[in-house]
């Protein structure tokens, strides 16, 4: 039988992996917060999302966002059921040293489902340590996707963009936060490029469209989606989102899951 594993021993024990399951109510943060151990999040169910100082991503269904250790950040959880690795940094398992959204293969999440009945010390050359060292090999190879959202500095314009990803519309305009600021459209725009590296209309575009992935694996029709941020018609929303991601809305969309329910910790 499958013995939940303390919190406290991802930072206070010494072994090179410790894997979590989870259960969040929706609605739960996780605020700001860091670990001494890099980390694999895994949304198996429902979705989440992950701010740092600088950016913010958001993670689909089964995907799965690497946070390096020493990270600040907070996590959103939007109904998400997680699997969780935390690996101390020694293992390098992954080069960058930032976040980054991760493509989870078949093979991965079923090695991610079942890491979590391992026992906090398994035994060295049985099952369980094979099972680590092909998870570390698959982490290592996983995909990087393209889904992060630079944000600005800490101020006005930041507020201004964190009510925009809880209402996000495509037709909110530049001239209308420009007067919310009180500055010409012209310092507007050099100040939003000089803070996230992308024009106003293209981070808008982003954010619209990144956005929508939480609603997409909630099971939200393209249509609804479309409607609601303000796009002419879903085929518009689509041909956006494609270009932007390079996969249509229905890669995204919520399918039903293998999920196991034993072996986790429940948070309401």
């Amino acid at each position: 039988m499958p013995k939940n594993i303390p919190l406290v021993a991802i930072e206070t024990d010494d072994v090179p992996l410790i894997a979590l399951g989870t259960d969040y109510a929706h609605g739960t943060l996780l605020d700001w917060h860091e670990h001494s151990r890099a980390q694999l999040l895994y949304s198996v169910s429902g979705s989440m999302k992950v701010d740092t100082k600088s950016q913010t991503w958001v993670v689909p269904v089964q995907r799965g966002v690497w946070i390096p250790a020493g990270e600040i950040h907070r996590v959103l959880m939007l109904g998400a059921s997680t699997r969780s690795l935390y690996i101390e940094p020694e293992l390098t398992v992954r080069p960058g040293r930032s976040c980054e959204v991760l493509h989870v293969g078949a093979l991965l999440r079923q090695l991610l489902l079942e890491a979590v009945h391992m026992p906090l010390r398994y035994k060295e050359g049985g099952r369980d340590a094979a099972l680590v060292s092909l998870l570390l090999h698959e982490l290592a190879e996983a995909p990087s996707i393209d889904l992060q959202l630079p944000m600005p500095d800490q101020g006005p314009l930041s507020l201004l963009c964190e009510d925009f990803l809880r209402a996000p519309s495509i037709h909110s305009a530049p001239e209308e936060w420009a007067a919310r600021l009180n500055v010409s459209r012209r310092t507007f725009s050099r100040k939003f490029h000089t803070q996230t590296g992308l024009s106003f209309q293209q981070w808008r575009q982003r954010a619209c469209v990144t956005m929508s992935l939480s609603q997409l694996a909630e099971g939200k029709s393209v249509t609804s989606i479309a409607l609601e941020m303000g796009y002419e018609s879903p085929a518009t929303f689509s041909t956006m989102f494609r270009r932007i991601l390079g996969k249509p809305p229905s890669a995204f969309a919520a399918h039903p899951g293998d999920l196991r329910t034993e072996g986790r910790i429940v948070i309401r």
